[in-house]
């Protein structure tokens, strides 16, 4: 049995020098408690013969009782301080079994063995870090400290920071044509929650949302994760490609699509394809998610208009992102929603995700309104060429017509198609020993494909 009479085993051990005695003996005290070596109704020694024994101060024991007292671990009565009747500690043998994860983290876990690539060269849709114009950012977001107010301390206001809203909504006039206002714009902390927004805001639990197969694997999970109903829609040479049957089958309420440069086999997405797809989201009174993905870096003269704005009260919600033209870390993206729902989705969006980044979204504004954000866009268009057309040499140089290469007239990622048989799982794993992130096709599917991409 614990000796309680003197308690010197507390002190037996050696505790850190920058821990205070007053926290060092609380925090003996309140683990023994907890590991039952001072059992419920156990009396402890009165505040001085404890501090005479461990030979402290009588305060510091007194404040440790205090603090033990107030957090429930000791009961103070007429007969002295004694242990408070606590639930048995928790087993500690093997056999013990942790709760599940929900179901919806079966959607954000990764397979067993799946290894992060990201750091790893030709990691999928990761920029080219390195080359971004650091002190020009310095430089506006100094700026947007010497202007800040004790508000942008707080969260940001509903839809985000005006100046940003302002200039993007100019920046989608110029560069895209999409006649917006500064109030459709809507701040979000990047794609990932632009689509857990539009998945809440504009579905149902339940609700059918058609998304492209190959394709993103993020908005997969983050519609999933949301409690939508995922339907698989195959893509073709000219983009996701529904039939009548599927939809007649499967009406959507959700249309999740990449048409500016498909994700990820690169392809794009023609005009009569784009007007045929809004007639269908039309018909079925549903949303159509448009992640512009990789517009900014479109080479092939100017990118098709925008399905945002192709047709008058279109049903369309347009998502854009800096983490692939700045860098991943600024956590910044957007949401275009049509006039007739902005206010409404802006109030319900400011609910859901709370936006902050106040201050880097000024900085962000202050880059845009200066032309740094197209200086630096049109630096990394011509960057992006020269190592694609390098990669591209370096490839049929190696592989000649074993390969078919695709996906180069925008973003920053080739597809590579074997005309023979290897396993491109096989050629995945053999990259990766090499330290190269070159994932298969089948990564990105919801069906089984034996297409050996």
């Amino acid at each position: 049995m614990t000796p309680l009479h003197d308690l010197a085993w507390l002190w037996a051990a050696p505790w850190p020098p920058h821990i205070s005695h007053q926290q060092a003996l609380l925090e003996r005290l309140r683990e023994a408690i907890l590991q039952g070596r001072l059992a419920a109704g156990s009396r402890l020694p009165a505040s001085r013969t404890l501090a005479t024994t461990l030979n402290m101060a009588r305060n510091t024991v007194l404040f440790a009782y205090a603090q033990l007292s107030t957090e429930g671990y000791v009961v103070s009565t007429p007969r002295g301080t004694r242990v408070a009747p606590l639930p048995a500690p928790p087993p500690t043998d093997r056999s013990h079994t942790w709760p599940e994860l929900s179901q919806r983290a079966r959607h954000l876990v990764p397979p067993s063995g799946h290894l992060d690539s990201t750091g790893l060269p030709f990691a999928l849709g990761v920029p080219d870090i390195a080359s971004f114009p650091i002190r020009a950012w310095r430089s506006s977001l100094d700026a947007a400290w010497r202007q800040a107010t004790p508000r942008q301390l707080g969260y940001a206001p509903i839809g985000g920071e005006p100046a940003l809203r302002e200039a993007l909504a100019h920046h989608l006039s110029s560069s895209r044509g999409l006649a917006v206002a500064p109030e459709q714009v809507i701040i979000t902390h990047g794609t990932q929650s632009s689509l857990d927004v539009c998945a809440r805001l504009l579905a149902d639990a339940g609700d059918i949302a058609w998304v492209e197969d190959p394709g993103y694997p993020a908005a997969h999970a983050a519609l999933a994760v949301a409690g939508l109903t995922l339907h698989p829609v195959p893509i073709d040479a000219a983009g996701l490609a529904p039939t009548r049957e599927s939809a007649a089958q499967h009406p959507p309420k959700l249309i999740m699509v990449t048409p500016s440069h498909q994700f990820p086999t690169g392809v794009v997405m023609p005009i009569a394809r784009r007007l045929a797809l809004i007639d269908t989201a039309l018909h079925h009174r549903a949303w159509i998610i448009e992640d512009d993905y990789d517009s900014e870096f479109h080479r092939t003269g100017p990118p098709l208009p925008a399905l945002f704005g192709l047709q008058p009260n279109a049903p369309v919600v347009y998502a854009g992102t800096f983490s692939k033209t700045l860098f991943p870390a600024l956590r910044l993206g957007y949401l275009i929603v049509p006039l007739a729902r902005a206010a409404e989705f802006a109030q319900a969006a400011w609910h859901l995700m709370r936006s902050g980044h106040s201050i880097e979204q000024s900085a962000l504004a202050d880059f845009m309104r200066r032309g740094r954000y197209i200086t630096h866009l049109r630096h990394m268009r011509r960057h992006y060429a020269q190592r694609r057309d390098a990669l591209r040499q370096a490839l049929q140089r190696h592989f000649g017509e074993s390969i078919a290469i695709t996906g180069g007239e925008a973003g920053l990622h080739l597809m590579i198609w074997w005309n023979g048989a290897p396993d491109a799982q096989l050629v995945s794993a053999m990259a990766l020993q090499q330290g190269l992130a070159a994932r298969p096709l089948s990564a990105y599917t919801l069906t089984p494909t034996h297409r050996q991409g």
